[in-house]
């Protein structure tokens, strides 16, 4: 059942990227040319997410079935995160959603941003040891 919960929560979640735009390059960079021609509809796409979401985790809470909140401090790794992530959203108008979204039509450009999106998520845990050195340990 829970399979099956999964499978049916990541379709809808893909057709509302298709319906939404999300997975239009155009529209994502769009959003993103504050100072040139400026596309505000992605901001509907945004409300529609944070909205219901909003009450269903005041509904869990209520319920007792909330996961436990995120930690609230800016670590480096988020800010490095978000940095990487907003410099390929903005590069190339996708982000890991709509980049499983453009398999199905995408051609070869999406295939070589997902293969790239993979690669980096798979290059990440070296990338990070040599960053932060090896794990100390107890004696």
């Amino acid at each position: 059942m829970r399979v099956l919960v999964s499978l049916l929560a990541g379709g809808l979640f893909g057709a509302g990227l298709l319906v939404s735009g999300m997975t239009d390059t155009r529209k994502v960079i769009g959003w993103l040319d504050i100072f040139g021609a400026w596309d505000p509809t992605l901001a509907f796409v945004m409300g529609g997410a944070i909205i219901p979401m909003f009450f269903a985790w005041r509904l869990a809470e209520a319920r007792g079935t909330a996961p436990a909140r995120p930690e609230t401090r800016l670590s480096p790794d988020l800010i490095a995160g978000s940095v990487l992530f907003g410099a390929g959203w903005g590069l190339a108008g996708l982000c890991p959603g709509p980049a499983v979204a453009s398999l199905s039509f995408g051609g070869w450009n999406g295939a070589l941003f997902f293969a790239s999106m993979c690669a980096g998520m798979a290059a990440l845990p070296p990338v990070r040891k040599l960053w932060t050195g090896p794990p100390a340990h107890s004696i």
